[in-house]
């Protein structure tokens, strides 16, 4: 930050250098900005927590206080006692902290952040624009470290200690990044940390600053890349937090109107320059300090619009805050992805800033996931009905950079996990679970799943338990576990299936609304490759079915969804080579002939000629 006007408009992301408690080498530098408070105290466990004798002098006009504290040790509790301009006392934990104890308590601890000495680099230096990830594989992992797992007494693993258990794991399962749900400080466990009171500040609950640092250079030295779920809406109205923070709305709104919202929270102003400044240092910050691979932006459709409701207006002050938010990263960053989560109709989210669009590298397809589920939902009998609905996707799948998402949101609040969502018996909904997966990850666009899919996790999550891991004992959820496996390998092996995501020219929709036999096919080629896939939404089986293909020669099937391995009832076309024969179908001038069983879902590569 180079002076407290370039902050006050909005202008710095790098605010973090200044406010804050920053270690000195003899002591701690403490500085807040308060601009309407009359005093401020500097308390904690090192003055027992009376701030008579510790006055913070004010050293900007603006209301920049500062006070050194020399030789106070690392994990000292502190907080500012502010006396506002009505004479009331207030104590409040540092916007700026890095580091906070554990929750109930709401106090800010001194950390020195300086000195984690980073064993990524050959990670990072690979990862030079490569992090967009327009051209490249993306199969993201969306977990909550509690609700993943815990050690056999309950307890929590830390950072660090998850590094064995968390590493291999993402590796096998051919996961090319995790985002973590927020884990800035928040008071209640419930909410998952999307009610933030310390967004400097990793959360406590897993250990300090430095152990996430050294877990996140593990996942980079095994070359996952990491995505942090960033909470830039509101602030929770916790006394000790960003609320009021020196006595008036000073990064919020001040207009209840537009202040509070839903969630009981209160709604940041993007028209204040503080507010710009905090949250776009806050994001840099990670980026800068955890090497975060990725930031995905929650309820955005929140910043675009007012409540996030289209009806209220656009947010000008949003959208000017989100354009800015993407040129800094951008530029600072080129290689971070900007990922926005957004259920508005809002056009040009992924577009970039000079052409109008607020700039983000991608937008969750929360419209593919709805009607992917309720068409996956329906009784086959109806299906024939609804195909326009379920390819509908395709008809506007270029208009953004879409990334898919089956996410933590889809499986909570009595929603079910994403296996129950699916028609019928429980044999019934493993078929369809299937051919659902092989629709996901063979349709354009990158992939993101919350933790348990890759099992058919039946319970929904909860913050307090871990993945039920025992699933794996049933031999079906062992056997979607493994089609899971080979699928995504599949995925990451053929480039065909991401290289092209975003260019209308890699992909071809040849029987799209076949509402008889509820046969969906499409392909995807790149002019040398291809990789065929159909769908098959009923129970209904043909011995011998054409499908017209782009180039002749020879195919192979290198992935049934009904195999028996994998829990299904056979019936798949094996390894045998399938050749082409001339036949005018699909728009294609050559087809070959294969098998396609009840509910199958069919993966066929070209081999070439």
């Amino acid at each position: 930050m180079e002076n407290i006007e370039e902050f006050l408009n909005g202008n710095s992301f790098d605010s973090y250098h200044y406010f804050g408690a920053h270690y000195t080498g003899n002591g701690y530098l403490f500085r807040v900005y308060a601009p309407h408070a009359k005093r401020v105290e500097l308390i904690g466990d090192f003055n027992n927590w009376d701030g008579h004798d510790f006055v913070m002098n004010k050293v900007e006009w603006q209301g920049v206080f500062e006070l050194f504290i020399p030789n106070i040790p690392e994990y000292t509790m502190y907080k500012y006692r502010i006396v506002t301009k009505n004479n009331q006392i207030i104590d409040k934990g540092d916007p700026y902290g890095f580091y906070s104890e554990l929750r109930p308590g709401g106090s800010s601890k001194t950390f020195n952040l300086e000195g984690y000495e980073w064993q990524d680099g050959n990670y990072l230096e690979n990862r030079t624009f490569k992090g967009k990830s327009l051209n490249l594989p993306v199969n993201i992992y969306e977990m909550h470290l509690n609700g993943w797992k815990q050690k056999k007494d309950g307890s929590s693993y830390s950072y660090e200690e998850m590094i064995p258990e968390l590493v291999p794991y993402l590796k096998k399962h051919h996961f090319t990044h995790v985002e973590f749900l927020p884990l800035m400080e928040h008071p209640m466990d419930k909410s998952w940390g999307y009610q933030v009171t310390g967004f400097y500040s990793i959360t406590s609950r897993y250990g300090e600053p430095k152990q996430l640092m050294k877990l996140i250079d593990a996942l980079h030295q095994a070359g996952i890349g990491v995505i942090f779920d960033f909470v830039g809406v509101h602030l929770v109205k916790d006394e000790f937090g960003l609320t009021r923070f020196d006595g008036t709305y000073l990064y919020e709104y001040s207009e209840a109107s537009r202040r509070d919202n839903e969630w009981g929270t209160s709604n940041f102003d993007y028209n204040k320059g503080q507010t710009k400044s905090f949250l776009i240092s806050c994001i840099n910050f990670y980026c800068d300090y955890y090497h975060v691979d990725g930031i995905r932006m929650d309820a955005v459709s929140n910043i675009i619009y007012y409540r996030g409701n289209k009806n209220k207006g656009v947010n000008e002050g949003g959208i000017a805050f989100l354009k800015d938010l993407n040129i800094a990263l951008h530029k600072l960053h080129p290689n971070v992805m900007m990922i926005a989560e957004d259920s508005s109709d809002y056009q040009g989210v992924t577009k970039p800033v000079y052409t109008g669009g607020l700039g983000f590298d991608y937008k969750w397809d929360l419209g593919w996931m709805h009607d992917t589920l309720e068409y996956y939902a329906k009784d086959p009998i109806y299906r024939k009905y609804e195909c326009n609905h379920f390819a509908f996707s395709m008809y506007y799948f270029y208009s953004e950079n879409f990334l898919l998402p089956l996410s933590h949101d889809e499986v909570v609040h009595g929603k079910g996990e994403i296996v129950d969502k699916m028609w019928g018996s429980y044999e019934d909904k493993f078929h369809q679970l299937r051919n659902l997966y092989v629709y996901m990850f063979t349709h354009p666009g990158k992939k993101l799943n919350f933790m348990g899919n890759e099992i058919a996790h039946f319970r929904e999550f909860d913050e307090t338990k871990p993945v039920d891991w025992f699933l794996l004992d049933y031999p079906m959820h062992q056997q979607f576990a493994n089609f899971f496996d080979d699928l995504t390998k599949i995925y990451l092996d053929n480039p065909v299936l991401y290289e092209h995501d975003y260019e209308p020219l890699g992909f071809h929709y040849p029987m799209a609304n076949n509402g008889e036999q509820c046969i969906f096919y499409y392909y995807r080629e790149d002019g040398k490759d291809a990789i065929l896939t159909i769908l098959n939404m009923t129970m209904n089986s043909y011995d011998s079915y054409d499908i017209g293909v782009p180039y002749p020669g020879k195919y192979q099937e290198i992935l049934n969804s009904e195999q028996q391995k994998y829990g299904g009832s056979g019936g798949e076309n094996g390894t045998k080579v399938l050749v082409t024969k001339p036949g005018k179908i699909h728009d294609c001038s050559n087809k070959i002939t294969l098998k396609i069983v009840g509910y199958s879902a069919q993966i066929i590569k070209y081999l070439g000629k």
